[in-house]
């Protein structure tokens, strides 16, 4: 049965256990925290000494995982049998061995918890194994977020820690961490032990305690191009030229090619009102205000062209056309265009 992460976590928190759990895909955070939790808290301490089984996919057959699951608990309600790394399991692609996993899901042990992390990747879905497990286990596929949901992602998570988080704290999580749901959820919890519960999370708070320096990052660095804050803008190119091995311009013109295109969809839009701009750009409706300032400066035509620039960079940034020209003077010539 293919389910999300929260319909999982809320039925193990409810201390509802099925006897197979096969998570796999290419995020790895809802695999952690789904096979931890289970590893935490499915048995007692006591009951974990003899109940608990970790295993490692490269040193294990499919033959030594269907043994340890069809062992009976000690002592206990249950056991619980881990498998990590499982798509390094020595047979897990081969017949013999799918056929081994696929008989057990037709007769689980009832008293097992048996748990597959299998992180980075999927079973060939053209596989019976697939099928099978599609039908018989509690089946979760991942996948990375697109930079358009991590935004959405970070409010969320700041939610549940019981914080308020700004829309530029968001932005600033957001542009230099990118989708790392196992960072961010760390750099989040980072913060948060050093607020009071209900405190909103600020972008003094991220300089402070996850070391993003507020006035010098790519968020304002855009600002400062939407405005024509020619001086703001040559000060924060300076700052990351001085480090750029910190401050890639890789990321830097993902950020800005974003923030072109929410400029194009504004001016294509059929409803200008606030509102509908927001829906249009996949905005907060309180952030419409400053991309109406910035497309009064830059009408269609010079989106256009500054998009066709960042897609020039991009290019010079991985060595197409670049010459030897630097990272950092590819990006003072990418602001300066921007800007004129």
């Amino acid at each position: 049965m293919a389910v999300t992460p929260e319909q999982i976590l809320q039925q193990l928190k409810a201390g509802k256990y099925e006897p197979v759990y096969f998570l796999q895909g290419e995020e790895p955070y809802y695999i952690d925290q789904i096979s931890d939790y289970i590893e935490d808290n499915c048995l007692n301490e006591t009951e974990k000494g003899f109940n608990q089984t970790i295993m490692y996919g490269k040193d294990v057959s499919a033959s030594q995982i269907v043994t340890a699951a069809r062992r009976f608990p000690m002592m206990a309600e249950r056991q619980v049998v881990i498998v990590k790394e499982a798509k390094e399991i020595q047979d897990i692609n081969k017949e013999e061995g799918q056929k081994l996993l696929m008989n057990y899901l037709d007769n689980p042990v009832p008293s097992t918890v048996l748990v597959f992390a299998h992180k980075h990747k999927k079973v060939d879905g053209r596989k019976p194994l697939s099928k099978a497990l599609s039908k018989k286990a509690i089946l979760l596929t991942t996948t990375k977020l697109r930079d358009y949901e991590v935004p959405k992602w970070i409010e969320g998570y700041a939610k549940d820690k019981g914080f308020n988080i700004g829309y530029q704290s968001v932005q600033m999580l957001a542009e230099y961490l990118g989708n790392n749901l196992e960072r961010l959820s760390n750099e989040i919890s980072k913060i948060s032990i050093n607020l009071k519960e209900g405190e909103e999370i600020t972008p003094e708070h991220i300089q402070k305690y996850v070391g993003i320096n507020k006035d010098y990052n790519v968020f304002e660095l855009q600002n400062a191009i939407s405005k024509g804050d020619v001086l703001k803008a040559n000060r924060i190119v300076n700052y990351f030229a001085a480090n750029i091995r910190a401050n890639s311009i890789i990321p830097m013109i993902a950020v800005l090619f974003s923030y072109y295109s929410k400029l194009l969809l504004l001016h294509s839009a059929k409803d200008k009102s606030d509102s509908g701009l927001a829906r249009a750009m996949g905005l907060p409706p309180f952030v419409v205000k400053d991309y109406k300032v910035a497309a009064a400066r830059y009408p269609i035509d010079k989106v256009m062209q500054c998009i066709s620039l960042l897609r020039e960079a991009d290019l010079k940034s991985k060595g197409v056309n670049s010459g030897s020209m630097p990272e950092e003077e590819i990006l003072r010539e990418l602001v300066f265009k921007l800007m004129h």
